[in-house]
Protein backbone atom coordinates (compact mmCIF):
# COMPACT_ATOMS: atom_id res chain seq x y z
CA UNK A 1 0.00 0.00 0.00
CA UNK A 2 2.92 2.02 0.57
CA UNK A 3 3.63 2.53 -2.94
CA UNK A 4 0.29 3.66 -3.43
CA UNK A 5 0.42 6.76 -1.13
CA UNK A 6 4.12 7.73 -2.49
CA UNK A 7 2.33 7.45 -6.39
CA UNK A 8 -0.64 9.66 -5.07
CA UNK A 9 1.44 12.18 -3.30
CA UNK A 10 4.26 12.72 -6.02
CA UNK A 11 0.84 12.85 -8.56
CA UNK A 12 -0.58 16.00 -6.23
CA UNK A 13 2.70 17.39 -6.50
CA UNK A 14 3.43 17.12 -10.53
CA UNK A 15 -0.42 18.70 -10.36
CA UNK A 16 0.52 21.25 -8.77
CA UNK A 17 3.60 21.82 -10.13
CA UNK A 18 2.47 21.46 -14.11
CA UNK A 19 6.02 21.37 -16.30
CA UNK A 20 5.12 24.68 -19.10
CA UNK A 21 7.44 27.05 -20.91
CA UNK A 22 6.31 30.84 -20.65
CA UNK A 23 5.50 32.59 -23.84
CA UNK A 24 4.90 35.94 -24.26
CA UNK A 25 1.60 37.25 -22.95
CA UNK A 26 1.72 34.89 -20.56
CA UNK A 27 0.89 31.29 -22.46
CA UNK A 28 1.91 28.23 -21.90
CA UNK A 29 3.26 25.87 -24.02
CA UNK A 30 2.13 22.53 -23.94
CA UNK A 31 4.40 20.05 -22.97
CA UNK A 32 6.06 17.46 -25.99
CA UNK A 33 7.80 14.36 -25.44
CA UNK A 34 10.11 13.48 -28.68
CA UNK A 35 12.22 10.73 -26.61
CA UNK A 36 12.01 8.56 -23.72
CA UNK A 37 15.13 6.45 -22.53
CA UNK A 38 15.67 4.24 -20.39
CA UNK A 39 19.13 3.54 -18.43
CA UNK A 40 18.93 -0.18 -17.28
CA UNK A 41 22.57 0.23 -15.34
CA UNK A 42 20.20 2.71 -13.34
CA UNK A 43 16.72 0.62 -13.99
CA UNK A 44 15.90 -1.55 -10.70
CA UNK A 45 13.24 -2.97 -11.47
CA UNK A 46 11.03 -1.00 -9.20
CA UNK A 47 7.95 -0.83 -11.72
CA UNK A 48 6.80 2.36 -10.38
CA UNK A 49 7.07 4.06 -14.27
CA UNK A 50 4.37 1.07 -14.82
CA UNK A 51 2.30 1.81 -12.43
CA UNK A 52 1.72 5.30 -13.43
CA UNK A 53 1.81 4.87 -17.33
CA UNK A 54 1.30 1.23 -18.01
CA UNK A 55 0.48 1.90 -21.85
CA UNK A 56 3.93 3.25 -22.45
CA UNK A 57 6.47 0.99 -19.90
CA UNK A 58 6.96 -2.40 -19.24
CA UNK A 59 9.41 -4.55 -17.69
CA UNK A 60 11.43 -7.52 -19.36
CA UNK A 61 12.86 -10.68 -18.81
CA UNK A 62 15.73 -9.05 -17.18
CA UNK A 63 12.93 -7.27 -14.60
CA UNK A 64 13.99 -4.00 -16.18
CA UNK A 65 11.99 -0.98 -17.58
CA UNK A 66 11.61 -0.61 -21.14
CA UNK A 67 9.59 1.31 -23.48
CA UNK A 68 7.40 -0.48 -25.45
CA UNK A 69 5.26 2.29 -26.40
CA UNK A 70 6.54 6.02 -26.62
CA UNK A 71 2.93 7.19 -27.24
CA UNK A 72 0.83 5.13 -24.95
CA UNK A 73 -0.04 8.32 -22.69
CA UNK A 74 -0.06 11.72 -22.59
CA UNK A 75 2.94 13.56 -21.81
CA UNK A 76 2.10 14.77 -18.80
CA UNK A 77 1.72 10.82 -17.25
CA UNK A 78 5.04 10.31 -19.32
CA UNK A 79 6.74 12.57 -17.62
CA UNK A 80 5.04 11.67 -13.90
CA UNK A 81 6.15 8.29 -14.73
CA UNK A 82 9.92 8.98 -15.26
CA UNK A 83 9.92 11.24 -11.80
CA UNK A 84 8.39 8.19 -9.92
CA UNK A 85 11.27 6.15 -10.84
CA UNK A 86 13.39 6.00 -7.28
CA UNK A 87 17.37 5.77 -9.35
CA UNK A 88 16.05 8.48 -11.89
CA UNK A 89 16.65 6.03 -14.64
CA UNK A 90 13.99 7.42 -17.02
CA UNK A 91 15.50 10.57 -19.04
CA UNK A 92 13.27 12.35 -21.25
CA UNK A 93 13.69 14.75 -24.39
CA UNK A 94 11.37 17.01 -25.97
CA UNK A 95 10.91 16.97 -29.89
CA UNK A 96 14.50 18.81 -30.31
CA UNK A 97 16.30 16.85 -28.28
CA UNK A 98 16.47 19.45 -25.55
CA UNK A 99 15.98 17.00 -22.22
CA UNK A 100 13.20 17.07 -20.07
CA UNK A 101 14.16 15.00 -17.18
CA UNK A 102 16.07 14.76 -15.19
Amino acid sequence: MGVWIFLNRLYNTHMENQVATPLAGGDKKPLRIGKIVVDRNLCIGAASCVAVAPGVFELDSENKAVVYNAEGADAETILLAAKSCPTMAIIVFDPEGKQIYP
